[in-house]
């Protein structure tokens, strides 16, 4: 007699529920740490939260007061997407406690 291909069915389930709710745990604790990320010789700094929101933009006044408004443009834009980037490696790194270092595609 052969194994029915679905009797682990509903333990594969219940693992998928326990890892989906250890994933909401780690994605609540993430969302309390932040990371900053810098771009003009520190001109521009930008904190992000691992929810990926950010919290904090701070500018130094010397660059508010130079006419190039594209230069301070670029560095805003610069910061926030290299903070951007370092949450998500953040929220990579707590996730692979989760999965055991493997990479699951999606999960960040």
């Amino acid at each position: 007699m052969s194994k029915n291909p679905f009797s682990n069915m509903g333990n594969l389930m219940k693992q998928a529920q326990q890892m989906q709710e250890q994933l909401g745990k780690i994605q609540e604790e993430a969302a309390t740490k932040t990371v900053d990320a810098s771009a003009g010789g520190g001109m521009v700094t930008i904190t992000v939260n691992g929810a990926m929101h950010v919290t904090k933009v701070t500018i130094d006044p010397e660059i508010l007061q130079s006419d190039d408004k594209e230069m301070v443009q670029d560095l805003v834009l610069a910061a926030t997407n290299e903070a951007l980037r370092k949450a998500k490696d953040l929220m990579a790194e707590e996730v692979k406690s989760l999965t055991g270092g493997m990479g699951i595609p999606g999960m960040f």
